[in-house]
Order: structure tokens, then C-alpha cells, then sequence
């Protein structure tokens, strides 16, 4: 039985999600630096939050929701 280009992709996408989930690639990932886990957020991103953060609070002093 021949199978389809949909079952075949499917199976290849639960090949990969399967081998992404074991402990040896999860291992491995860590060691890369695009991977690490950084304990601290940047100060860049703390800035824009807390940006937002404000913005979010003048809007909803101002009683409304601003549409595009």
C-alpha cells in the first residue's frame, strides 16, 4: 500500500518531534550558546516591559482600548 505525500510528512514530523525529546538532544542542545538558558532577562527587554507596562496602565486610566 502506497502511501500518501500527507502520511508521509505526518510521520516525518513525529519522527523529529520524537527525537527532539530525548534526554541526549536535550543534553546536547543545552551545551550550544544559542540554547543556554540565561538567568538574568537583558536590560533591553526589562526596558521595553516596562514600557508596556505603562502603557497598558495610561490606557486604562484613559477608560478605553485603542483600535488600529
Amino acid at each position: 500500500m502506497k502511501r500518501t505525500s500527507g502520511e508521509r510528512r505526518a510521520k516525518l514530523a513525529n519522527d523529529i518531534r520524537r527525537q527532539l525529546g530525548t534526554e541526549a538532544t536535550k543534553r546536547f542542545l543545552r551545551t550550544l550558546p544559542a540554547f543556554r538558558l540565561q538567568k538574568e532577562m537583558p536590560k533591553r527587554l526589562t526596558d521595553l516591559l516596562e514600557r508596556l507596562e505603562g502603557a497598558e496602565a495610561e490606557a486604562g486610566k484613559s477608560g478605553g482600548e485603542r483600535r488600529h
